[in-house]
């Protein structure tokens, strides 16, 4: 499911909402079997395993879409600093928003770290405060670690780095931006994981955003993203599973070939499931489904090949049923609308910094 035809056309606010709500619905297919192997998931679910959102559990996302919305709030409130105060670090603002986030997990953490109350109109939405799972190294790592944009001294490479990397990618719509971009979502990565495979699986999923974003079949933009990876020290374990997905998402039986990409619970993997089932699937639905039905962590590889497919094809290009009842829609869509129109430099900063403080 490759296919550039009529990608250049779709708008940037399609492609950034379909993105967020894409990533959300995977999570939300992918959560209620994040710990069961495949011969339970169809045993439970019938032989095609996970097909629709579970009846106890409808449309719930985890801490994989939370985590995703925070780095959208930081986003913001970066580019309201660095519009109003002239100078900016974008990955201690972004760090700065998953305190935030930590504190919907263990209420109580951000004054105490800080000695104030957290701000901003994402953390009033009681809905993100529900508890499911959270990564325990972001746990560890944000309690541990409060200096802005310092990096984490653990050597994790979990998934939690990858599952909330996409919006960085839409940072650079220009082959000239691409490189900053992929600086910010490195550090702000290492802010909670320290191995290099880790942080450059979330570099490299932000260039993958960034490529196909600008037009590029996703396969182009996995070679390209493999030749980019090739300059940096540390990296090899991600373009190799890279690298393994281009070529089990040619054969045949790529479904049954999946487990040689691993489980997905390191960055690596996480990444390269969600690739080779975007690359190798017939439709969307199958890409997503084909994504969480497998032993490992089926939210986070779910909620990846959603923020890719969403992204190439804009929202329409997911199944309807999934998005219309996916939780926290509302709130993805706010910000979406409200990052689409800070990407293309329609925003007041001075307007929106009671919803967006960016100190």
């Amino acid at each position: 499911m490759d296919r550039a035809q009529g990608v250049s056309s779709i708008s940037l606010s399609n492609r950034v909402t379909g993105c967020l709500l894409g990533g959300a619905c995977g999570d939300a297919l992918g959560w209620p079997i994040e710990f069961k192997k495949l011969p339970e998931i169809v045993r439970i679910y019938g032989p095609e395993g996970v097909s629709r959102f579970d009846q106890t559990r409808q449309g719930q996302v985890t801490d994989d879409t939370q985590m995703t919305l925070f780095t959208v709030e930081g986003l913001i409130r970066a580019h309201i600093r660095g519009s109003l105060k002239g100078i900016c670090h974008p990955p201690g603002v972004v760090h700065h928003a998953y305190l935030r986030w930590l504190e919907t997990q263990e209420p109580g953490s951000y004054r105490r770290a800080l000695g104030q109350e957290p701000d901003g109109w994402l953390i009033t939405e009681r809905r993100l405060w529900a508890q499911r799972a959270p990564g325990n190294t972001c746990l560890a790592a944000l309690r541990s670690n409060r200096t802005f944009g310092a990096a984490s001294e653990n050597d994790s490479k979990g998934c939690g780095t990858v599952m909330r990397s996409a919006p960085f990618g839409f940072l650079a719509q220009r082959r000239e931006d691409m490189t900053s971009m992929f600086e910010i979502a490195v550090e702000s990565a290492r802010t909670t994981h320290g191995h290099p495979s880790g942080y450059y699986a979330a570099g490299a999923f932000a260039w993958i955003i960034s490529l196909i974003v600008q037009g590029l079949p996703l396969q182009d933009a996995v070679q390209q993203t493999i030749r980019m990876l090739h300059e940096h020290d540390g990296s090899q374990e991600v373009w190799t599973r890279l690298e393994q997905a281009l070529q089990v998402a040619e054969e045949p039986s790529w479904q049954e070939l999946l487990p040689r990409l691993g489980q997905g619970w390191v960055a690596e993997e996480a990444l390269a499931i969600a690739v080779m089932c975007t690359l190798a699937a017939e439709t969307p639905r199958d890409a997503i489904l084909a994504a969480v039905n497998h032993d490992g962590d089926s939210d986070s590889t779910g909620s990846i090949a959603g923020n890719i497919i969403g992204a190439m094809y804009g929202i329409e290009a997911l199944p309807q049923d999934w998005v219309g009842r996916v939780e926290l829609r509302d709130v993805i869509e706010t910000l979406a609308e409200e990052f689409t129109a800070m990407l293309e430099g329609r925003v007041d900063p001075e307007k929106l910094w009671d919803r967006y403080p960016g100190w």
